[in-house]
């Protein structure tokens, strides 16, 4: 495919400035090959009227009800006639060629399933963001950084992670992904809601036997946490359970049993230490991961069951994609700040 179709899918729930500064900057984007698809998660703020006023070439689904981030994406991908699906937050800005290098990359490697630009904060453009950072890493124990940032060290842009390269996932900031290897993922898990959804997708090809790469010579700037605030009640619980649930379906039974007691226990200490320096949010939502987690035991059965369906590989040739050690320890007591320092470049 010389040119192929290219839908960019952009899950919204109010904010129409975010919204538009972002349509405005897909203008300037140099690949011509594009369908825009808005997913409004039944937005409060007149979005969808706003949508259809302004820029009446997009493609606008209007939901019924907030399905949060999988959902949304998941909803627009059922309508999208591209060869390659871009799921992308809201509020970004992209620069012109950024669809260019991911195109040509996901065209040219059938064994890669998604691929992520360099991603940077919108408000300070010379530091990594947050979201993905230039690729993601996971621990085997569940816990995620990326290539520019561990927990919350980002770094500053230099060029040390311009290496197009291999990841483990790819950042659901702005995330390319082949089509027919979403469907067959049976794309994203709706039960995620939002956040982790894309490290869930990615090990989930990883098991199909396909590849996550980043592609750093394009570049998305990020304005984090718009939509829901950093340190919310909600994005704690939804972050722990998330990781969660990926430790309970997505290795198999017996690593699951290795693995799940350890992780336990740390949750644990991050509760002990959330109420020592009175982190309430923190606090509760750990607690709330921890309920739902023992309370949805079919839920985690269902999903083990889907997964199975899926894998292709087995978990000894996943885990070398994987940090063999707890990025908790490597941070939080071998003070290590950088991802450089935890996984070789």
């Amino acid at each position: 495919m010389s040119n192929p179709k290219v839908s960019i899918i952009i899950p919204h729930w109010n904010g129409i400035e975010i919204l538009s500064d972002c349509l405005e900057s897909l203008a300037q984007t140099e690949y011509t090959n594009l369908e825009i698809i808005v997913v409004d998660n039944a937005s409060t703020d007149g979005s969808s009227d706003w949508v259809n006023i302004n820029y009446p070439s997009v493609k606008l689904i209007e939901n019924d009800q907030n399905y949060g981030y999988a959902g949304g994406c998941n909803r627009g991908a059922n309508v999208a006639t591209g060869d390659f699906l871009v799921f992308l937050n809201n509020d970004t800005i992209q620069d012109s060629k950024w669809i260019d290098t991911l195109v040509d990359f996901l065209s040219l490697n059938s064994n890669v399933a998604a691929v992520q630009p360099k991603i940077l904060n919108f408000f300070d453009q010379a530091k990594f963001d947050y979201a993905g950072g230039a690729g993601g890493w996971l621990d085997i124990l569940g816990y995620p950084f990326a290539r520019g940032r561990v927990f919350l060290e980002q770094e500053q842009d230099t060029g040390q992670y311009d290496k197009i390269r291999p990841i483990f996932w790819a950042s659901g900031t702005a995330l390319m992904v082949r089509k027919s290897d979403f469907e067959l993922a049976n794309g994203f898990d709706e039960t995620f809601f939002a956040h982790q959804e894309e490290i869930d997708l990615c090990w989930k090809f990883r098991l199909m036997g396909k590849e996550t790469w980043a592609v750093p010579s394009g570049v998305v700037y990020h304005k984090n946490a718009l939509t829901l605030p950093m340190f919310s009640r909600k994005k704690q619980y939804l972050n722990h359970r998330n990781s969660l649930l990926m430790i309970l379906c997505n290795y198999s039974l017996p690593l699951t049993l290795y693995i799940l007691p350890i992780r336990i226990a740390l949750e644990f200490v991050a509760l002990f230490y959330s109420l020592v320096f009175l982190d309430m949010n923190h606090f509760i939502g750990i607690l709330q991961s921890l309920f739902w987690v023992f309370t949805h035991p079919h839920v985690i059965w269902k999903r083990r069951r889907a997964i199975k369906k899926l894998r292709k590989v087995n978990d000894k040739q996943v885990l070398p994609w994987m940090y063999w050690g707890s990025v908790v320890f490597d941070h939080y007591i071998r003070r290590k700040k950088i991802s450089s320092d935890i996984v070789n470049e």
